[in-house]
């Protein structure tokens, strides 16, 4: 950073009056602060000054345009790097395919743990009872509605859109089977049996390269950037000479000059 406020100061920039007042300005809209009163106070509880506030900001402000003009406004993508870049992260744009269910769940009274052979049979013969009216014409939802024993009963037992690679691999073999409209067999659970309609399944796709040219540009974008800046900051201090008065401090340098760096915002 201090390279950076170096490097803006000889090139010229500074914070002039009318721009500290615009910021001044946008930080007391943002923060809802409608009087000089509130504003000193938010200064005291943040233990700053007004000049402490106008020496960070224009840190802040040199630095961003030391990063604009210095590093950022001499990075191009073209279409070979988008398309590059498209082709080798296809995973990035592909949608996951996903279905959307209705369920009826019907409970087995218990503890979860051991099995009643009686109240499961009985809870076996109403699931297969219900699943038989749906097949003969009910209306699935309906019966969702009024008989279901989840929580999803209050939407008609609907559940989803769901990602497909969420699902179990088992439940995903019986849905495989399936298309919109069939029921599942009973499936028993560890508190009781589930009915399961397809109502849509969607394919899983890869967004056109023109559809997706914009967010590819500026994932390359961000990628150069972060090439170019570390470059820019090696040619910075390639470029200065910096005296240290503190060996702790330049223990701590060097040891930064190891850690990744993401530049400024």
């Amino acid at each position: 950073e201090i390279l950076m406020v170096q490097r803006g100061r000889e090139l010229g920039y500074r914070m002039v009056d009318e721009q500290f007042t615009s910021v001044l300005d946008s930080i007391k809209k943002d923060n809802k602060i409608e009087s000089d009163e509130q504003f000193q106070a938010a200064l005291k509880a943040e233990n700053m000054t007004l000049s402490d506030l106008r020496k960070s900001l224009e840190k802040q402000m040199i630095i961003s345009r030391v990063q604009q003009n210095e590093v950022m406004s001499k990075i191009a993508v073209n279409d070979e790097d988008a398309r590059a870049y498209y082709e080798s992260h296809k995973s990035e744009f592909t949608s996951t395919r996903t279905i959307t269910l209705r369920e009826i769940f019907v409970n087995v009274p218990g503890d979860g743990q051991s099995v009643n052979v009686g109240r499961d049979e009985e809870a076996r013969e109403r699931v297969n009872s219900i699943r038989q009216r749906a097949l003969n014409g009910e209306s699935y939802e309906k019966l969702a509605a009024e008989l279901s024993d989840a929580p999803s009963k209050a939407n008609s037992g609907l559940i989803g859109p769901l990602s497909v690679s969420d699902l179990s691999p088992e439940l995903q073999k019986v849905l495989d089977a399936m298309k919109p409209g069939d029921i599942t067999a009973p499936l028993r659970g560890a508190r009781g049996y589930q009915l399961l309609k397809l109502e849509s399944a969607t394919s899983a796709e890869i967004k056109p390269f023109e559809e997706a040219r914009e967010e590819i540009s500026n994932k390359v974008f961000t990628e150069k950037r972060l090439v170019e800046f570390e470059k820019y900051l090696t040619k910075l201090r390639a470029q200065s000479i910096i005296e240290w008065k503190n060996a702790d401090v330049k223990k701590a340098y060097d040891l930064g000059l190891t850690q990744p760096r993401a530049p400024q915002s």
